[in-house]
Formats: structure tokens, C-alpha cells, sequence
């Protein structure tokens, strides 16, 4: 005897239910990274002579709470990562998952890790630059990147600007630097 179809199921239900953490998670992580007060960012434009860099303003902090920031940020970003690599997880043993259903998790779970291992990299690559911390964000369209500076001049902008662009492939408009005093 077969089944009737179901237009929606145990298995839809609970992937769109994965999904939806999963995208929670992100836009969680997205939004700790967004709303730091003791960030200022360096703007990228592009000007008659090639890429020139905007003008940064002053945040009053201290040693401190630049550490502080870097070890939150850090922990935000290791949590967020967790609670993905814990769903795709789920979805790819689940017992009730189709072969279409693992395939998108397998896939899924190997560009996340892509993407920790490039921002693993390009983080090592800027402190070993003469930074003394540097926390690096990438969604594969975009990337955010936070240092630990005085103020950035324009030539350390480049140099962490080239640091990325070797690594990913980023347009220039999706590419923000911040520095944390």
C-alpha cells in the first residue's frame, strides 16, 4: 500500500526549523559585531587616483577595554559558529533527512569551515603585520574586519585591505575596517 503524499512532513518541518536557527544564529553573530560602541570605522572610497581611505574619528578607551572587546568578540563569534555547526550537525545525521537534505548540510558545513579557516588566516596574517590584535568577519560577500590601532593611516588600511584581497574575493564596497583604540 503506498502513502499519500505529504506537502509537508516530519522532515520539512524539521528543516525549515533548522534553518531558521541557523539564520538566527547568523544575524545574532551579525548583529554582536555591528553594535560594539567603541568601534569606528574606516571608509572605503574610490577616488579619481585609484583607492583612497576616509578620514577616521577618535574613540575615547583604554587599554582594557580593547581586550575585552577582542576576548567578547572572539567567544560571540565561536558560539555563533557552534550553534551553525551544531544544526548542520542535526540535519546531516538525522535519521529522517533525505540524500537531497544532507548534500545542502554537507555543503553547507564544508563553506563555514572554508570561511573560519580564510578568517583564521587573515587574522594571523594582520597581527603578524605589526597589529596587536585583529578579529576578522567573512559571510562570503562581505567581510568586516577589527583591529587593534591609535588610528589607522591610510597605508596600514591598504595593507590590511591587500591582506584580505589575497585570501577572499570581496568587492570593495562589501569590505569595512574598524579599529578599537
Amino acid at each position: 500500500m503506498k502513502r499519500p503524499h505529504v506537502i509537508i512532513g516530519k522532515q520539512q518541518i524539521i528543516l525549515a526549523g533548522m534553518t531558521l536557527i541557523l539564520g538566527l544564529a547568523v544575524y545574532v553573530n551579525y548583529v554582536a559585531s555591528q553594535t560594539a560602541p567603541e568601534l569606528k570605522a574606516t571608509e572605503v572610497m574610490k577616488g579619481t587616483s585609484g583607492i583612497t581611505y576616509g578620514d577616521t574619528q577618535s574613540v575615547n578607551g583604554n587599554a582594557s577595554d580593547a581586550a575585552t572587546y577582542f576576548a567578547q568578540a572572539r567567544i560571540d563569534k565561536m558560539q555563533s559558529r557552534d550553534e551553525a555547526i551544531e544544526t548542520l550537525s542535526l540535519i546531516m545525521n538525522g535519521g529522517d533527512s533525505t540524500a537531497e537534505e544532507q548534500e545542502v548540510a554537507t555543503q553547507s558545513a564544508a563553506a563555514m569551515s572554508e570561511l573560519i579557516e580564510k578568517e583564521s588566516k587573515i587574522e594571523n596574517l594582520i597581527i603578524a603585520s605589526g597589529f596587536e590584535d585583529c578579529v576578522v568577519y567573512l559571510d562570503g560577500d562581505s567581510a568586516s574586519i577589527v583591529v587593534k590601532s591609535d588610528g589607522l593611516t591610510p597605508q596600514q588600511a591598504a595593507q590590511i585591505k591587500a591582506i584580505l584581497l589575497e585570501e577572499v574575493k570581496i568587492k570593495n564596497e562589501n569590505i569595512r575596517i574598524f579599529d578599537v583604540n
